[in-house]
């Protein structure tokens, strides 16, 4: 069964991944569901409903609109679901669109093995949002539940659970095969839009593992772009709470310098001495909101 508007808005909150909450906050005459009924839409699903129909429609591809704009916002929008929409019942109905985009670094980590569980509460204090992928059960620690900004997930076939994660995310691959570690990484680099690949390797594994790539017909320059052996060569030592940290390291060291290209690459955020003072109006006054609420709609 599909989870409702809140636990989708908690669960994409976690994952850090866009979505718009749809709430109706007016009717007047007839409309499918009462004010107050709301629905969550990401680019390629949707729970909950506000009554389906052309209002429905209308709302989801509005929704679209926003995040694909990729900003943060609120807007109200009017429906006249006689001569707008031609829905029979005849109503209005005004609704509030709340959308929330993509924010902090996406991790998945494939494995709960000795360096998985060393890794997992190192991660867990950093700003990033993590899923963790094993196909057992018990080899998660009882107090995996305890992180916030953690989600473990049993799955039978890890490797399709790639599939979850928002462009530019980050992948670490070390489970307890080889084969299904190829699995995983082959349909990491199908997508081509990760921010990170680390594959935990012998010298042996790796040079299979790129052999096996070419006769899947993966390109070269994506290969180049796995990190293996993963983690930052000055952090030496096999132990796994070693690799931890220097898998860790790796992590920090990218989203660092990613965040300080993103700063070089706009360097008009910053107040300069001249600028005008931007507003600092955010979202719909209550003001605003009910004199929109209490005005007539018009086509």
């Amino acid at each position: 069964m599909k989870i409702n508007w809140t636990g989708a808005a908690h669960q994409l909150n976690k994952q850090g991944k866009a979505y718009v909450i749809a709430t109706i906050v007016g009717v007047t005459g007839s409309t499918p569901r009462n004010s107050g009924t709301k629905m969550v839409i990401t680019h390629d699903d949707i729970f909950d409903t506000i009554g389906g129909g052309h209002l429905e429609h209308k709302v989801i591809k509005h929704a679209h609109q926003l995040l694909m704009a990729g900003d943060d916002c609120q807007q109200l929008e009017h429906f006249q679901l006689g001569a707008q929409l031609g829905q029979c019942c005849g109503g209005n109905a005004s609704v509030l669109f709340e959308s929330f985009s993509a924010s902090g670094v996406n991790i998945m980590l494939f494995g709960a093995g000795h360096v998985g569980k060393a890794l997992m509460p190192i991660l867990a204090g950093l700003p990033c949002s993590i899923t963790w992928v094993d196909s057992r059960a018990e080899q998660f620690p009882d107090d995996s539940g305890n992180y916030h900004n953690v989600t473990t997930l049993v799955s039978d076939n890890p490797a399709e659970e790639v599939s979850l994660m928002p462009a530019n995310s980050y992948y670490i691959v070390m489970t307890h095969n080889h084969q299904l570690d190829f699995e995983i990484s082959h349909n990491i680099l199908k997508r081509a839009d990760f921010a990170y690949l680390g594959l935990i390797a012998s010298d042996t594994k790796w040079r299979r593992f790129q052999q096996r790539f070419q006769h899947r017909d993966i390109a070269k320059s994506l290969v180049e772009k796995m990190n293996c052996p993963i983690g930052l060569p000055q952090v030496q030592g096999k132990l796994p709470m070693e690799v931890a940290v220097s898998v860790a390291g790796e992590i920090i060291q990218l989203y660092q310098a990613a965040l300080a290209s993103q700063a070089l690459a706009n360097p008009g955020a910053n107040k300069q001495k001249d600028a005008k003072p931007q507003s600092t109006k955010q979202g719909i006054a209550w003001q605003e909101l009910k004199s929109l609420m209490t005005e007539e709609i018009v086509s």
